[in-house]
């Protein structure tokens, strides 16, 4: 097996053209970019400086040189085009929302276990480097006991009905593109709920435009996770302890800065350093190093996965967000 392994791009649009840009920054190799339009992909392929570009998914996977690919077009094809990658003996990074329901994610971690590849969904936020700082904070006690952890997630994004976030075909909505990174910052401090409770303010095309979850995890600490899809927000998280917090800067889930507070209110450590481009590389890092060692990483394992998407699933039953695909 060559230094890195060999990538492919499957899609154009704006985050795999950064995923593509950040990993290259970290020397890791992209071999080829695939589009369902021939145009796109050898544009992409040109700004990127890659020497294949595919006129469809499916040319992409027939080659014998990409070992992984990274998945990423609209939530109804995640789990299709995560399966038919597999199938064709690839490795994947698979954008987040993992799927659109709890179902779809069980199937594609069914099919990578049959076909003895490996799967892993893209919530690069986990593997940035102030996220690494803040775990090994909370593992030494620097705030004690978690007591709490508050998120939020809010962009003033395109309103045309028509537009895949309004889109009710499309799994649109504010929960499963912009919620999903809160949930998943308290699955990573806290664990799967106990208990949840969902409330939403719906948008005119039957999508959340706003929603906020409460949870109960074990050991009696509470998450409070919100999102919206038509307002800007501060997108700042706050970890509290039983002996102090920690507030993480604005836009949390990107590379950013973050202060420890003690119990007194004393700031005890600001943290900042440096992320070349959108940090967006440290997840394709690690998934090539658990390919290469053949141990998932436990950073984001599939089984948490899966965990969120039951969560996700349970909250938008609790607003009464029903999808196409959940029929399928």
């Amino acid at each position: 097996m060559s230094e890195h392994l060999k990538w492919g791009i499957l899609t154009t649009g704006w985050i795999a053209e950064q995923f593509a840009s950040d990993i290259q920054l970290a020397g890791l190799h992209v071999a080829a970019v695939g589009s369902r339009s021939r145009e796109r992909a050898r544009a992409l392929a040109a700004r990127l400086s890659v020497a294949k570009a595919y006129g469809s998914y499916a040319e992409l996977l027939a080659d014998p040189e990409v070992d992984v690919v990274y998945i990423a077009p609209p939530h109804p094809f995640h789990a299709p085009e995560a399966r038919a990658a597999l199938m064709a003996g690839k490795h994947v990074l698979l954008e987040r929302p993992f799927t659109v329901n709890a179902a779809e994610a069980r199937s594609v971690v069914r099919l990578a276990t049959v076909n003895k590849r490996m799967v892993m969904e893209a919530m690069w936020t986990r593997f940035l480097p102030h996220m690494a700082r803040i775990r090994e904070l909370i593992a030494d006690g620097a705030i004690g006991r978690i007591t709490s952890v508050h998120a939020t997630h809010m962009q003033q994004l395109p309103r045309e009905p028509t537009h895949r976030i309004n889109a009710l075909s499309l799994a649109g909505g504010a929960l499963l593109d912009l919620g999903v990174y809160p949930v998943s910052f308290a699955f990573d401090l806290l664990g799967p709920p106990t208990a949840l409770t969902a409330m939403a303010r719906m948008n005119a095309t039957g999508v959340d435009a706003e929603i906020s979850l409460t949870m109960k995890h074990s050991g009696g600490a509470l998450s409070v996770s919100t999102a919206a899809l038509d307002q800007g927000g501060s997108n700042r998280a706050v970890v509290h302890g039983t002996q102090g917090r920690i507030e993480i800067d604005d836009v949390w889930y990107c590379p950013t800065c973050f202060s420890v507070y003690d119990d007194q209110n004393a700031c005890i450590e600001r943290y900042q350093t440096p992320v070349q481009g959108r940090g967006m590389q440290y997840q394709a890092l690690a998934l090539e190093a658990a390919i290469r060692s053949g141990t998932p990483s436990a950073l984001m394992s599939n089984e948490q996965s899966i965990q969120i998407m039951e969560t996700l699933d349970l909250a938008r039953q609790q607003i009464g967000l029903r999808y196409p695909s959940d029929s399928a």
